[in-house]
């Protein structure tokens, strides 16, 4: 029980449940779900991007908070950066150590690459660790990388690139026995058969778990085997890149590194560059809460766009539906698809079930926004929502599915005294994966010469929307084929010598901002979030870190 105006509202919920346990709501038209996400849908709020004024999409919109970061000063004064001093010298540069990151560092040791990780947390510190649904591969007999492509094109409006789209779908079965054999604990039954379950979009089911722990567990086998590998992946964490570094023929050999907890400046000097740095939850788009972890603020995107990378779809983001919207503590936290996958209904103040649950992210995600705004959602003193009737899985599947299959679930919310196999949980979205990103082709190569981009800071994979289970399948498809390109490139490509490094595009940017008067003293890439909660103290504390920033960029911080 909540124990509080909420036991109400929730017996309405109760008393409809048998009924609406029966109910199929219908699928909506094309024409319904394209008047909802334009009604609703956060992305089609036009006073919420801005134009952007200079860079590789000049003349493009982009949301008012990225394009703030995109055209923002730079965190440093190249004069003042002594790039004849180089600390880290490798062929292979990867930057994050989430699943992409590692994925890439992976397949570039196997190919005999010197390999230098560095992440502004830890390995692991990444939207892939708070992945929790599963992750898709067309690898059943009803099924088919072909279909799996119908999925996931039509999934994102048809916008992603065919040849990203294709490559996903056609390694997703192989990158699933690489997992397995890695040693990720994927579900099974009896005899050894995967177990897969529907999501939202899917036409088959196709899609593969670890209970509601995927992501977690598909990183800690990724991280161990980086660390397995140290002989060839020197990791470097609590370190952040801030630049991009260039030679003199304009192509990526290495980055400027600043360490998150001293700010001290190193030089990392390679043959090729791979950004995968992750997504931007914490940059509040909108003032949405997020599912992302800490460090997800685009400081890939940032990383990319100044030294000349252009994006695709900056303008497009996931809300996923169902975002915890109560108690306070978990504001945001994921409440993973396959919770509706497993048969829970979305319910609205009046006990009815206004939508089907697994329609795509983002007309669920209008459809909650659509009841919330119309007076139809459940009001409560965190944020307005509407229910998702978890005692339905039971009554479906039987007692204990919940703690068999969605442990994290039960665990997240038992601990507020709400236990989601007897009451509904209040759901809104959140702000959860970010859609566009550095355009790429198919071996993940930005415009950029040397520079490979894979993962959620990449562009053109998914469209402007993207399917459960297609973020965790990304990664790890992307990530191993930036490394498997990286690993080819280094071998045809000398180490740049010292004197020819340059962060001339960086003076360059800096210029173009001056003569398109962009004022401001906003510094990026951003890094970390600031919270400050309308507390003085973390107010103040956030103004010093400001001054410190601002010591760095006037030089007071040498490298």
């Amino acid at each position: 029980m909540y124990g509080n105006y909420l036991d109400d509202a929730a017996k309405i919920v109760a008393e409809k449940r048998a009924e609406n346990l029966k109910f199929e709501h219908a699928r909506l038209t094309a024409d319904e779900k394209d008047q909802l996400l334009k009604e609703y849908h956060p992305d089609r709020i036009a006073s919420q991007f801005v134009e952007l004024k200079i860079g590789p999409n000049k003349g493009q919109k982009a949301p008012i908070e990225l394009a703030e970061m995109l055209q923002a000063k730079p965190r440093l004064e190249p004069e003042k950066i002594d790039l004849g001093k180089v600390n880290y010298e490798a062929d292979v540069l990867v930057i994050g150590g989430g699943g992409a990151g590692t994925s890439a560092a992976i397949m570039a040791s196997e190919a005999g690459a010197k390999v230098l990780l560095v992440t502004k947390l830890r390995v692991g510190d990444a939207n892939t660790m708070m992945a929790e649904g599963g992750i898709q591969a067309a690898d059943k007999p009803n099924d088919s990388p072909a279909q799996h492509y119908l999925d996931a094109f039509g999934g994102g409006h048809f916008d992603g690139k065919p040849e990203l789209v294709y490559t996903l779908v056609n390694k997703a079965p192989s990158v699933i026995k690489w997992l397995n054999d890695l040693g990720v604990e994927f579900d099974k039954e009896a005899d050894g058969t995967m177990v897969t379950t529907h999501g939202g979009g899917t036409s088959r089911k196709r899609m593969h778990a670890c209970k509601d722990y995927s992501g977690a567990e598909i990183m800690r086998t990724l991280r161990d085997e980086t660390f397995n590998r140290e002989d060839r992946i020197t990791v470097v964490d609590f370190t952040a890149a801030i630049e991009i570094i260039k030679n003199d023929k304009g192509e990526a050999a290495g980055a400027v590194l600043m360490n998150i907890e001293t700010g001290e400046i190193r030089i990392a000097k390679a043959k090729v560059v791979i950004i995968a740095t992750g997504g931007a939850g914490r940059m509040h788009y909108q003032g949405f809460p997020t599912s992302n972890h800490y460090g997800a603020t685009a400081d890939g995107l940032v990383l990319a766009y100044r030294a000349g990378a252009k994006l695709l779809y900056q303008d497009s983001l996931q809300y996923h539906p169902t975002g915890a919207a109560y108690p306070t503590q978990i504001l945001g936290k994921l409440v993973t698809e396959k919770v509706r996958s497993l048969g829970a209904k979305l319910i609205n103040k009046d006990g009815e079930v206004y939508i089907h649950p697994l329609e795509t992210r983002d007309v669920n995600a209008s459809g909650i926004i659509r009841e919330v705004k119309n007076g139809r959602g459940v009001k409560n003193e965190v944020q307005d929502a509407v229910w998702l009737d978890t005692p339905m899985i039971e009554m479906i599947h039987g007692e204990g599915t919940i703690l068999k299959s969605i442990p994290a679930m039960y665990n997240m919310f038992i601990k507020y005294g709400i236990d989601i196999r007897k009451e509904p949980i209040l759901v809104y979205p959140t702000l959860h994966y970010q859609n566009g990103g550095v355009e790429i082709d198919k071996t993940c190569h930005s415009g950029v010469p040397n520079l490979l981009v894979a993962g959620e800071a990449s562009g053109g994979v998914h469209g402007t929307n993207r399917l459960m289970g297609n973020s965790l399948l990304d990664v790890v498809v992307f990530g191993r084929e930036a490394g498997i390109e990286a690993g080819k490139m280094f071998k045809n490509i000398a180490l740049t010598d010292n004197a020819k490094l340059s962060l001339k595009h960086v003076k360059d940017f800096e210029k173009e901002r001056d003569a398109a008067g962009i004022k401001g003293d906003v510094m990026s890439p951003k890094l970390l979030p600031r919270y400050t909660h309308g507390n003085p103290e973390f107010a103040a504390s956030a103004k010093d870190q400001f001054a410190q920033d601002e010591r760095l960029v006037n030089g007071s911080v040498k490298a």
